[in-house]
Parts: structure tokens; C-alpha cells; sequence
């Protein structure tokens, strides 16, 4: 899954952008309001976690004006002050949830979590298709209870058809949901860890779970 983080302390942008990385997201950064609007007005981005103070353009009129466009990616914002209606003015523009500066890192990781599960049909944290189950807090994959160990691009490829179950995804889909703004999108990497994952998920079973759709794509379906 895809974040964008757009906040101006570089330290807190680092610490996110690890941190995000680490839990298997896909993540750009930007530290300025205008770059962090082209950034979500341009791009796919499942969670956008959004600074209120920011150079150039503020929090609330990137918010706004990507509402005003029609772009409804879920948004988190991010804000030293802690004032009832600053809270009040950032959800009234469109945001989805509000976090106060200083925060817990557990928090905020877990409210990328909600926010992620809100726009999914499946609200647990667990992820089932078929006898394949994902644990989106603990990472862990199991295949009819046999626990398999992915990478952490591998992991984020599958957590992105799970929650797009019985969908056909396409190439350009998949590779904006999974990779960030540097991807090459000439590459053939998507099929690549396509290839990966049905080492891992298939081929020591009878029932495939990844489909290849000739033209389209590719889907995950438990039957």
C-alpha cells in the first residue's frame, strides 16, 4: 500500500518514512504544501498523512482543494496545535482523522491501519482468501496454517491483492499501489514478484490462488 507523508521537520519525516517502510508500505515524501499537492493530485496513493503547518500551501487548502477536484484518498492530519476547533477546521475540510503532535509513533501507525481497513470491504486486520490468511499487524502469512516468510516488497504486492480480492488488477494498478514515485514503470518487476509470490503461495498446493487474466492483469481469488 502507498502513503504520502507531506510535513516540513525533516526529522519526523525520516523517522516516518522508516517507519512506514518497515511495516511494508510504499512511501514518498514531501516538505512543502505545493509539492505535497501535485504529489496527491498526480499520484495513487491509498493513505495521505498531511501536515497543517506547512510552507507554501497549508494543510487545510491542500486538503480542500483536493476535495475540490474530487480526490477522496483517506487523509490523516498532523498538527502541533491541539485547540478544539483547529480539529474542528481539518475534519470540517475533508480529513478523515486527526492526530496532535507529539504522538506516538504505535499510534499513528495504527490509525494508518484504520484508515486502511475503513475503505476495505474487510474490517478485521486479518485478511482471508481462501486457506491464505494475512495478519496486518503482526505481517505474518499463513497458507493452510503452514506460516510463509515474504519479503517485505513481497508482503506489500500481497496485502494489495488480498484487499482487492476477486478484482483484476492491472500492472500499472498494482505498481502504483506498491511502489513509490521512482518506480520505473518499464520494468517488468511487477510479474517478477508475481512469479515470487506464486512460488510461495501456489506451488506446494493444489489450488492456485493467483490468476493470470491475459490482457488485464492479474487477480487473487480463493476458488
Amino acid at each position: 500500500m502507498r502513503i504520502l507523508v507531506v510535513d516540513d521537520e525533516p526529522h519526523l519525516t525520516d523517522i516516518l518514512y522508516k517507519s512506514l517502510k518497515e511495516e511494508g508500505y510504499s512511501v514518498d515524501v514531501t516538505r512543502n504544501g505545493m509539492d505535497g499537492y501535485e504529489y496527491a493530485k498526480t499520484g495513487v496513493y491509498d493513505v495521505i498523512i498531511l501536515d497543517i503547518m506547512l510552507p507554501g500551501m497549508d494543510g487545510i487548502e491542500v486538503l480542500k482543494n483536493l476535495r475540490n477536484i474530487g480526490i477522496n484518498t483517506p487523509v490523516l492530519m498532523l498538527t502541533a496545535k491541539d485547540a478544539t476547533e483547529d480539529k474542528v477546521n481539518g475534519l470540517d475540510s475533508g480529513a478523515d482523522d486527526y492526530l496532535t503532535k507529539p504522538f506516538e509513533l504505535s499510534e499513528l501507525l495504527a490509525r494508518v491501519r484504520a484508515l486502511l481497513r475503513r475503505e476495505s470491504e474487510n474490517k478485521s486486520p486479518i485478511l482471508k482468501v481462501g486457506d491464505l490468511e494475512l495478519n496486518t499487524l503482526t505481517h505474518q502469512v499463513k497458507r493452510a496454517g503452514r506460516e510463509i516468510t515474504l519479503t517485505s516488497k513481497e508482503y506489500a504486492m500481497l496485502e494489495y491483492l488480498m484487499r482487492n480480492a476477486n478484482r483484476v488488477l492491472s500492472r500499472s494498478q498494482i505498481a502504483d499501489h506498491v511502489w513509490d514515485y521512482e518506480f520505473d514503470g518499464l520494468s517488468n518487476i511487477i510479474d517478477v514478484y508475481i512469479r515470487y509470490l506464486r512460488k510461495k503461495i501456489d506451488d506446494d498446493f493444489p489450488v492456485k490462488l493467483i490468476h493470470t487474466v491475459r490482457g488485464s492483469g492479474y487477480c487473487l481469488k480463493g476458488s
